[in-house]
């Protein structure tokens, strides 16, 4: 059965390689990014009327209304969310003191807010069906801080209790929500540091699989934790790590 799915961050990446999936199988996906470029070029690789591209940034408020608006007129209400939508915070966040406050409130937009504000939109119509899945791209630094990384490791711990509270506020009202936890994946936000042959053997050797993951690791299993096959998984946090989090 057709579903709408809301994908956050979709332009490139992991979030592209979601809403392919989606269409792929038969869902009507809102793909939504502050890059329209990206967006215009995944609309016209996918070219399919379920595909409705919404160009906005996730920390928006008057422009993530109106591109709910704008969904909800074309297929309805979403019944997935995925809140894919990140940043690190660039060079300049690092560790707590010396990340500037301007970009500690950035990353703790685009992570954090953003999956709030958007998750509290989409429950009311979930609520009414008494149905819907949320699922999060949280990051393995949610359970172990990341060196030099203390924003986004902040927030993608707070990602994963705002799974948390979901599954525990809605789960008796047919809600779940799901924290996935990826670890280092080839992205174009990764791929500059991939690309350079002694970072990319300093990363293989923290992982027990010694290989790097992929956008499709990260999709096969949100698409299965969307489904109703994981009908009864609400509230986890699930590494999709290769065994980095195991040593």
């Amino acid at each position: 059965m057709s579903r709408v799915v809301l994908v956050t961050g979709a332009a490139s990446g992991i979030g592209a390689g979601l809403a392919a999936h989606f269409i792929k199988i038969g869902d009507q996906v809102v793909a939504l990014d502050m890059n329209q470029a990206g967006l215009g070029a995944l609309a016209e690789r996918l070219h399919d009327p379920n595909l409705l591209p919404a160009v906005a940034d996730v920390t928006d408020d008057a422009r993530l209304e109106k591109a709910l608006a704008d969904a909800a007129a074309r297929f309805g209400h979403p019944e997935v969310l995925v809140n894919n939508a990140g940043t690190t915070g660039g060079p300049r966040a690092t560790t707590l003191h010396e990340t500037p406050p301007e970009v500690i409130d950035r990353v703790l937009d685009v992570n954090l807010r953003a999956v709030i504000r958007l998750s509290a939109a989409v429950l009311p119509a979930m609520l009414e069906r008494r149905r819907g899945v949320i699922v999060n791209i949280a990051s393995v630094a949610g359970l172990v801080a990341f060196p030099s990384r203390a924003a986004y490791s902040i927030t993608k711990a707070a990602v994963i209790q705002v799974t948390r509270a979901i599954a525990a506020d809605y789960g008796h009202k047919g809600i779940r929500s799901v924290a996935l936890c990826p670890g280092m994946i080839d992205t174009p936000m990764t791929h500059w540091r991939l690309a350079e042959p002694r970072l990319r053997e300093e990363v293989l050797a923290r992982i027990p699989q010694r290989a790097i993951g992929t956008v499709s690791d990260v999709v096969a299993a949100a698409a299965f934790f969307a489904s109703d096959e994981a009908s009864y998984c609400n509230g986890a946090a699930i590494p999709i790590d290769g065994g980095y989090l195991a040593i």
